[in-house]
């Protein structure tokens, strides 16, 4: 991606690397309910760090073991903090009727750049961002602020005001209004204070555990959380936990149409700040294809019990990860993002 340091980071970041975390409860939020709702789950996180992680963190055969107990009870391990969880009662097909549907958001051609809104004016070229600690929070701030440009000026096209999410750096665990967090769960947004929690060594397991490396890659990760904050401005987050709430025992499915709506509009904003901002660069959108097909519910599986499980999918499979990001991608319509309203995902 193209970005140099003139580029401006965004200042809605809590830096908390560093802090001392603790814990070992984690809170399901019954978004936008109170913090204190929900089931609580106790994990068997160690006290001490392993496996070169520090602050608590957990080495690879715990979370293994952890990821395996997960599977048995119908649950994704890097679903914890963004609503899935274990289904029950009998199965019956949710009405996806009283989820809102996206807001019509139409770009212009891609060719007609203007020097105001979507489409906007060419960037310009820049030094790859480098590995280190340092380097990585840069980045991420960078992206952050790129998303910030391009949702507030989509959501000035349809009428409605964009409140911009925090981002929390963090290392090993810390505390949120969903509960703890921590570094093992992955990035994730938690829907009851707002806020995109992102421990920056996921990037090295991303690269080295999942092989999906590349800086696109990263920033897909953190679009996708962003995409879970805009489903809660719409008022989409709440109507689907209220949805599951009603359906207990598809719980599971619902969520992956969740996850699947946040996948393309990480799509969306990929096109229209590259529009806005000329960021990407040759290849940069197979590293964010591949990101998402390292991360479906069946690689992660198979990964971490050599089978597959469908019926505990909570964020989809590679092939639909895949499949819903380029549709935002290559339409650059967020009101094509609507995977409630697709018998087939």
């Amino acid at each position: 991606m193209r970005y140099d340091d003139n580029d401006e980071e965004s200042r809605n970041v809590e830096d908390r690397r560093g802090q001392a975390g603790g814990g070992g409860i984690f809170r399901f939020p019954g978004f936008p309910g109170s913090r204190d709702g929900g089931r609580r789950v106790r994990l068997p996180f160690p006290r001490s760090g392993g496996a070169g992680r520090r602050g608590g963190g957990i080495g690879i055969i715990g979370l293994l073991v952890i990821g395996g107990i997960m599977l048995l009870l119908g649950m994704n391990p890097l679903d914890l903090l963004t609503g899935g969880g274990i289904g029950g009662g009998g199965k019956k097909t949710p009405d996806f009727s009283q989820v809102p549907r996206m807001p019509r958001f139409d770009q212009g051609a891609r060719q007609s750049r203007s020097p105001s809104g979507i489409p906007g004016f060419p960037g310009r070229a820049g030094n790859p961002t480098g590995t280190s600690s340092d380097q990585l929070a840069s980045f991420t701030k960078k992206v952050l602020r790129d998303t910030e440009v391009v949702w507030s000026k989509v959501f000035q096209q349809i009428g409605q005001p964009y409140r911009v999410p925090t981002l929390v750096l963090f290392s090993g665990s810390t505390r949120t209004a969903c509960g703890r967090g921590r570094s093992a769960m992955g990035p994730f947004y938690c829907p009851v204070d707002k806020k995109i929690y992102v421990d920056l060594s996921f990037y090295k397991e991303l690269r080295r555990k999942f092989r999906a490396p590349g800086d696109f890659a990263q920033a897909y990760v953190i679009a996708h959380e962003v995409g879970h904050h805009v489903q809660m401005l719409l008022g989409i987050a709440g109507k689907v936990q209220k949805l599951k709430q009603q359906n207990p025992g598809s719980k599971n499915a619902i969520q992956v149409r969740m996850e699947l709506q946040a996948d393309c509009l990480a799509g969306v904003w990929a096109n229209l700040n590259d529009q806005l901002h000329n960021r990407l660069e040759p290849g940069d959108i197979e590293e964010g294809l591949n990101a998402a097909s390292a991360i479906g519910d069946d690689m992660i599986q198979r990964r971490m019990t050599g089978r597959v499980i469908p019926d505990a999918f909570t964020h989809g499979s590679s092939a639909q990860r895949v499949r819903w990001f380029k549709r935002g991608y290559k339409s650059g319509k967020m009101q094509l993002c609507d995977p409630f309203s697709q018998r087939d995902l």
